[in-house]
């Protein structure tokens, strides 16, 4: 109600003389009046103005005032409006009805001018402080509305400053722990490698030594030949060389792993860079080789690589390898949880498989990871909160929910990339990672 303008006041009543005598009593004491002489003209009124007020009567051609109160109520922007029945009618049944159909006073005919004004005045302030107390709780609700998304935008931040610090924590102390290994790998390693070479020539002259011996003494004496006998010296010729090559390569080989770990747990990720998403897969897979080797409940996990083209990608590695470390070893929670009640054989039937997809998209804008398991694939309900902070499927002190989490925060937020889950429940999942080839670049 606007407290500038005079209330509004309609007046429905089919007798001329009653809405006269009201109409000259309301008019004098302020009101502004309208006037309707049948419900459906009541009715076309209150589609054009909404008074502060109706004064209603009772019996009427047409549609009473009972229906026409139960019509006007039936109307959103008509129910608060107070409605004042008018009628000759003194029985209480028809007072019932009145008050039932949302009316909030009753006036019997004839009325008195003062008697009408007095209840007029008391309902228009009565509905003027409902009015007020209406506004007062919106503005209360507004209020709470505001605070509470403060608090939640507070709490969301406190989450997502949380999820950092678990993530450099985390990768800070995996990085540690892999350049102290690689450190220590890396003197034993270098050692050996460095002597490979001179070995495998200090061992050419031995030969040559040996084989001038037996062309300058070609009956050595019994002694001699018995012991060439024993050592087996031709096989030992044949079979020295031979070992240290394999040396070599298992040097080479425990090289390689160094580099991966390294390349895993890279500290260098103040800013973006050029990094071979390839070659943090195979780091990352080198990584979890433990829990995919076969054991006394399953064979080995197989691993499938569908490796496309790839140009390097700028972006940040080392929370790149970890979103791969939480997806694979998801994967491989996920398969181990289909292999419950399973016998060897049965799984030997069906192996777990792992499935590994790179590709660029068409525009050769992004490039697109997948990662797919043939486990117990995952319901609707799961699929869509399992990036949600705290949320998880696995038992008690087996997961923490964050995980997924991370890697969410790391693709969306860090890379302006897109993270989704597809599965089928009992059969597959399959996580698909896109981020920009180029870090300018944003998934819409």
């Amino acid at each position: 109600m606007n407290s500038t303008q005079p209330n509004q006041i309609l007046i429905v009543d089919d007798n001329p003389t009653n809405i006269k005598v009201l109409f000259d009593c309301l008019k004098s004491a302020g009101y502004r009046v309208f006037i309707a002489q049948s419900g459906e003209s009541a009715l076309e009124k209150l589609a054009v103005i909404t008074p502060d007020l109706i004064l209603l009567d009772v019996m009427m051609p047409g549609i009473d005032g009972f229906e026409t109160c139960q019509r006007l109520k039936n109307i959103p922007n008509n129910q608060n409006i107070p409605v004042i029945f008018m009628t000759a009618l003194n029985e209480t049944e028809h007072k019932v009805k009145a008050f039932s159909l949302g009316a909030v006073d009753y006036i019997t005919k004839p009325f008195q001018q003062e008697e009408v004004l007095a209840r007029v005045n008391v309902h228009l302030q009565l509905c003027n402080l409902n009015q007020e107390l209406r506004s007062m709780n919106e503005q209360l609700e507004k209020r709470v509305a505001q605070r509470t998304a403060r608090l939640s935008y507070t709490l969301e931040q406190m989450q997502v400053m949380q999820l950092q610090l678990i993530q450099n924590e985390k990768m800070s102390a995996l990085g540690n722990l892999v350049a102290g290994v690689a450190h220590e790998i890396n003197n034993p390693i270098s050692f050996v490698a460095g002597n490979i070479f001179p070995a495998q020539e200090y061992l050419k002259d031995l030969f040559k030594l040996i084989a001038l011996y037996q062309q300058e003494y070609p009956q050595p004496s019994a002694v001699i030949q018995k012991t060439i006998k024993s050592i087996d010296l031709e096989y030992i010729k044949k079979d020295f060389p031979e070992l240290l090559n394999s040396m070599e390569i298992g040097i080479e080989r425990i090289t390689n792993i160094s580099h991966s770990l390294r390349s895993f747990a890279r500290s260098d990720t103040a800013k973006k860079q050029l990094f071979d998403i390839h070659e943090g897969l195979d780091s990352t897979l080198l990584i979890l080789k433990h829990r995919l080797k076969a054991n006394e409940d399953r064979p080995e996990i197989e691993v499938i690589k569908n490796y496309g083209e790839l140009p390097l990608i700028e972006c940040l590695p080392s929370p790149i390898n970890q979103v791969f470390m939480n997806i694979l070893a998801n994967a491989i929670d996920a398969l181990e949880e289909a292999n419950r009640g399973r016998s060897f054989a049965e799984i030997k039937a069906k192996p777990n498989c792992i499935t590994v997809t790179t590709n660029l998209s068409q525009d050769e804008q992004y490039a697109i990871i997948s990662i797919k398991d043939n486990g117990t694939g995952m319901p609707q309900h799961i699929k869509k909160q399992i990036f949600e902070y705290l949320y998880t499927t696995k038992a008690a002190g087996k997961g923490t929910g964050l995980g997924l989490a991370i890697s969410y925060k790391i693709i969306v937020d860090e890379h302006q990339g897109k993270i989704e889950v597809n599965s089928q429940p009992g059969a597959w999942s399959e996580f698909i990672i896109t981020i920009p080839v180029m870090a300018s670049k944003g998934v819409s």
